[in-house]
C-alpha cells in the first residue's frame, strides 16, 4: 500500500509544520517519503500552492486567491514565515526523488499545470509516471485527458456514486481517490473491476490504515506518513 504525504505531511513526528509548505515537503523527502501530495490554484499567471480558495486560515491576508493581484499574494506568508510556494519551486525540490500528486483546486488551473509539467519533464528528462493530477472538478480532469493523455488522472469523490467507480471509465483514470468515511468493499471492488487503483484520503490513524491495507486499498493520503511507513 502506497503512503502519500498529504499536503506535504504537516504532522510528521507530531511536530506540525504548515501544510503545503516547502519545509513540510523537504522534511518528508529527508525522511525518505516517496509520494507527496499538494494543492494548486492558478491566479495571475502563477501556480500557487494552497488548499483553500481564500487566504486567512493557513496563509496570511484576506480575499479569494484567484481574485487577488500577484503582488499582494507574494507578500503573504505561512505560519513559519515562508512565502506562498509556487509549483515550479516544488518541482525543483522534488526533482526525481518522489512521486508528485497535484490536486487541482482552482478553476482554469489544469492547462497551466500541464504547461508547467511539460516544460519540466522535457528539461529534466523525467518519466510522466512520476506525476498524477487529481480533482473533484471532473471537467478539468476531462480537459487533462484531452490535452495530455499520458498524465495519470485521479478522480476525487466524497461519497458513494450511484455507479461506484463508473466515472473512471469516461476519464480513463488511473485511480479513484475516495473519502475514508465512505470507503466500502463494494466501492473498492468496482474500482478493481474498472482497472483503476483505489486511493483513500485522509488517513491519520494507524488502525484505519491497517484496516484499509487488509481490504486491499492501493494507497492512502496521510498527514502522518512517518506513522504509516511500516504498512507499505
Amino acid at each position: 500500500m502506497k503512503i502519500i504525504a498529504h499536503r506535504g505531511g504537516p504532522l510528521i513526528a507530531e511536530q506540525p509544520l504548515p501544510e503545503n509548505s516547502l519545509a513540510a515537503i523537504q522534511r518528508a523527502l529527508d525522511m525518505g517519503i516517496k509520494s507527496i501530495e499538494i494543492d494548486v490554484i492558478a491566479a495571475n499567471g502563477k501556480l500557487w500552492i494552497s488548499h483553500d480558495r481564500r487566504l486567512g486560515r493557513t496563509i496570511s491576508g484576506k480575499g479569494v486567491i484567484a481574485d487577488l493581484p500577484a503582488e499582494y499574494l507574494e507578500q503573504q506568508t505561512l505560519a513559519n514565515g515562508e512565502s506562498i510556494p509556487q509549483l515550479p519551486k516544488i518541482l525543483e525540490m522534488i526533482k526525481n526523488k518522489a512521486e508528485l500528486n497535484i490536486e487541482i483546486k482552482g478553476q482554469e488551473t489544469i492547462q497551466p499545470v500541464i504547461e508547467c509539467l511539460q516544460s519540466w519533464v522535457v528539461e529534466q528528462q523525467l518519466d510522466w509516471g512520476q506525476f498524477n493530477v487529481s480533482s473533484f472538478d471532473h471537467q478539468q480532469l476531462y480537459q487533462s485527458m484531452k490535452l495530455l493523455p499520458q498524465l495519470r488522472r485521479g478522480v476525487l469523490i466524497e461519497g458513494i456514486p450511484i455507479d461506484y467507480a463508473g466515472i473512471c471509465r469516461s476519464l480513463q483514470a488511473f485511480s479513484l481517490n475516495s473519502h475514508l468515511g465512505f470507503f466500502t468493499k463494494a466501492l473498492l471492488s468496482d474500482a478493481k473491476k474498472h482497472g483503476v487503483e483505489n486511493w483513500v484520503y485522509t488517513v491519520n490513524y494507524l488502525d484505519d490504515a491497517q484496516w484499509l491495507k487488509g481490504l486491499g486499498a492501493d494507497a492512502i493520503f496521510t498527514d502522518k506518513p512517518d506513522l504509516m511507513l511500516g504498512l507499505q
